[in-house]
Order: C-alpha cells, then structure tokens, then sequence
C-alpha cells in the first residue's frame, strides 16, 4: 500500500461526547480491518467543554487520532474529510458503537467490489423503548428500498469514495438537518450499497425531541425527497 494513499480515513463529529466517545474508538479499536491502527482518525471537535479530547487521546496509542476544529455535524464532517487523503472516508457519530468487529472490513470490501459511492448499514438501538426499535426498523426499512428510487443514509455509519465526495461537494453546511440525506439521495443508486449488519446507538434523539416529533420530521422530509428547496428550511432540529 502506498502510505501517501492510504484506503481509509474515519471522521468523527463530535461536542461534549465524554460519555460515549471511548465506547465507540473501543469498537473502532476491535475491528478486524487489518490497517485500523494505522487508519487516520479525524475527530472534529466543536469546542467542546468536557472531557471528549481528553478521553480520545488516550486511545492515542492504539489509535491514529487527530484532533480538528468542528461545529455543526455537516462542518465537522467536512472538516475531516479535508483533511483525509485517503481513498474513502468513514463518517461515524460520536454515539454509535460497532459492535460488529467485521463492519469496517466487509463495507470496505464491498465498496471496492461493486464499485460503490456511497455505503451504510442498518441502525439498532437494543436499549431503547419497543416504538424506538420500531422507529429505527422503519428508517432501516426506507434505506434498502431507497436503493430502487433516491438512496437514503444518515451521517451515523456512512462510507463514501472521497473524490465523490468531493465532486458533490462535500456536506452542505447550509443545511441543519438532513444534510445527510441530502448528500446521498445525489448517489446513483447503482452506486448505493446497504451493508448487512449493523450499528448500535441510544435513543438519546428520539428522548431530545420527543418521538412522535422526530418520526413527523423524518417522514415530512421524505416526502420532500425530490424538493431540494425544502431541506434549506430551518426545521428547528437544534432548538
């Protein structure tokens, strides 16, 4: 491998994350991607006032991690992936785990196979209420049939081809929500891949805005799909 051209780089937004931000560089650290060690890992941080940096440098000898100025999801992901001189980037939220040790591996594996822009997976939130689970098997549901109409994945477990990426124009950080999904229903769907398997996250997002109000927002925004005027709005997500 040619090491000014490495495969991976993973980017990680993140802002007052001491919490959960050690669970997820554990998994990282677990998998079986025989380079993890060597893998760049861009931890966007938007000036955060806890222990998150803190506790990421301590991975730091298991762990390639470099620390880069963040903001807004879209901004700290943009952040990294400039900063990323790799074939593909790995974009991961800073409450996930992959508790599949295989994940990196097998979605790096089926990228280059079938030639992909864009993969994800499928998310699992096995400590929240029986409607969480039901809310993210209905997201999970949307992501595999996307493929047949305008691809759909969340920044949560995203994997894109850089210079693709790049061609797109990386996040658009006019964009508070959604910008995700905005990002990647601009992928050829033969160019889309949903990785079997899946990630692990809270439900701390459904308990932030309340469940029926997340499921609303979700819904109204797919029913905007092919309305790009509509993911400029201000949807108050962070309010």
């Amino acid at each position: 491998m040619n090491t000014d051209h490495p495969e991976l780089a993973i980017v990680i937004p993140a802002k007052n994350e001491e919490r959960l931000i050690g669970v997820l560089l554990q998994s990282i650290r677990r998998q079986d991607y025989q380079r993890i060690t060597r893998t760049e890992i861009f931890l966007a941080d938007a000036a955060s006032t806890d222990r998150t940096r803190e506790i990421a440098r301590q991975f730091s000898q298991d762990l390639k991690i470099t620390i880069v100025p963040g903001g807004l999801p879209s901004v700290g992901r943009n952040a990294g992936a400039r900063a990323a001189r790799s074939r593909y980037v790995l974009f991961v939220d800073a409450d996930i785990e992959l508790a599949d040790p295989t994940l990196i591996r097998r979605s790096l594996e089926a990228a280059m196979a079938k030639d992909l822009f864009c993969a994800t997976t499928n998310i699992h939130c096995p400590k929240g209420t029986r409607l969480d689970r039901l809310l993210y098997g209905g997201s999970n549901l949307c992501q595999r049939l996307s493929k047949y109409f305008k691809p759909f994945a969340t920044g949560m477990y995203l994997l894109c081809e850089r210079s693709f990426f790049q061609q797109l124009g990386g996040f658009d950080e006019r964009i508070a929500y959604a910008e995700d999904y905005f990002l990647t229903k601009q992928v050829p769907r033969k160019r889309f891949g949903v990785i079997p398997g899946y990630v692990v996250t809270t439900n701390r997002r459904f308990q932030k805005m309340g469940r029926w109000k997340a499921a609303r927002l979700f819904l109204t925004t797919a029913l905007h799909t092919w309305d790009d005027a509509y993911f400029y709005k201000d949807h108050q997500y962070f309010d």
